[in-house]
């Protein structure tokens, strides 16, 4: 028979708290497992061209925005399996032309939140939020950018993962543009709301200001994701919801970002 190993009680506590030292670290920014690690396909999402510039005005007017694929938001890998559905769904459509790439989308909604009262704020504490990851596939820094229902915009860029987090990174300036439209009204718990929808447009010349290319034969990966604040939501706190799916609630999971195709 084997013995049992009886280990001290300090060495227990130890493992313990090192065991928690490391999920802490993994949860702020960890490197995620790739598609190839995982044996699956690579997602991919396709961005369709426009000739048109798109009036950015939140209402998805646009002939592009009626022909290119749509895209549903899903839960995170671990919040999915354990039997959730998510409540409030969305979808997301992507575009480009020479100038900009573009993200349209219409996010239903029961209550529609947004008290982030300026630009440049971390809206995903004061309310609903869309937010648009981009990052070179062969470089480290990535760009983390915000619409919110009022209308709000906030911009980051990181060096590489290893910067979230710092204050400097909160003082990148560019030229997004976002604009949104409610139906419904924004921050009124008392009546229900059925929906939002945005627009958001990133100059291609902030994107490739480091000598990236943009367009067909380019290599980009791309993360939309979501944050739904409300009255009628069962869960505490916000429904966190993405596009590709992620394995956890973690929207710097670089590796599991999806490759974007530019099609012309």
């Amino acid at each position: 028979m084997l013995k049992k190993i009886k280990f001290p009680n300090v060495v227990i506590v130890l493992i313990l708290l090192l065991s928690v030292c490391f999920a802490g670290c993994a949860s702020f920014c960890p490197t995620g497992k790739n598609a190839e690690e995982k044996n699956e396909a690579v997602p991919v999402m396709c961005a369709e061209y426009t000739r048109i510039p798109i009036n950015v005005d939140g209402e998805l007017n646009e002939t592009v925005w009626k022909n290119t694929q749509v895209y549903e938001l899903n839960l995170a890998e671990n919040k999915a399996k354990n039997g959730r559905e998510i409540s409030e769904p969305g979808d997301v459509r992507l575009a480009w032309d020479n100038d900009y790439f573009y993200i349209g989308v219409t996010f239903y909604d029961s209550d529609i939140v947004a008290e982030g009262e300026n630009n440049q704020m971390k809206h995903y504490k004061f309310g609903d939020v869309c937010e648009l990851f981009l990052k070179p596939e062969n470089e480290t820094w990535y760009w983390e950018l915000y619409a919110t229902p009022a209308n709000k915009k906030t911009s980051y860029f990181f060096p590489g993962c290893g910067s979230v987090g710092l204050p400097s990174m909160e003082k990148y300036k560019c030229g997004l543009k976002v604009a949104a439209k409610c139906n419904g009204t924004i921050n009124d718990w008392h009546d229900k709301d059925t929906s939002w929808t945005a627009e958001m447009a990133m100059p291609v010349k902030d994107l490739t200001a480091r000598g990236e290319s943009f367009g067909p034969g380019s290599q980009w990966r791309i993360l939309v994701s979501r944050y739904n604040f409300g009255r009628y939501l069962e869960k505490k706190g916000a429904e966190l919801s993405m596009i590709p799916k992620l394995s956890a609630e973690n929207f710097h999971l670089l590796p599991e970002y999806a490759i974007i195709k530019f099609k012309k």
